[in-house]
């Protein structure tokens, strides 16, 4: 069985003009998984409906179309956007969990991020204005 959990070390921290993040409170090596949270997947039809709400911002793409979607629980959906992103997501679409990896070094107080893309070296634009 997995064990879903949220390290102990992280918080989440509001950011001026930006929103909320995810922070660490102590040095994390690179390849360390932080979180593994369970999912909600959303149908085709019932992600239609949440792209019409302020929920857009926060669902990922699910399943291996793409055409799904799912509401992400922990601290999943509050990671913030990078093209240098240190960490990265791993969906496992069986177990209807995401996981969050380390993908560099991350210093104590510093925020933890995704790249958008899935992979945290794909520079393609993302759907919103980088800031």
């Amino acid at each position: 069985m997995i064990e879903l959990n949220i390290a102990p070390f992280l918080s989440i921290k509001d950011i001026k003009n930006k929103g909320r993040g995810v922070f660490t409170s102590k040095d994390i090596a690179a390849g360390e998984i932080v979180e593994i949270s369970p999912v909600l997947p959303l149908t085709e039809k019932e992600r239609k409906e949440v792209e019409k709400t302020i929920l857009y911002d926060y669902i990922f793409e699910w399943g291996h179309d793409t055409n799904d979607a799912c509401v992400a629980w922990g601290y999943v959906s509050l990671y913030n956007h990078s093209y240098d992103s240190n960490c990265e997501y791993e969906m496992d679409f069986s177990l209807n969990i995401i996981s969050i990896r380390t993908v560099k070094d991350i210093k104590k107080g510093e925020e933890l991020t995704l790249n958008y893309n899935g992979d945290y070296d794909i520079k393609d634009p993302v759907w919103f204005e980088v800031k």
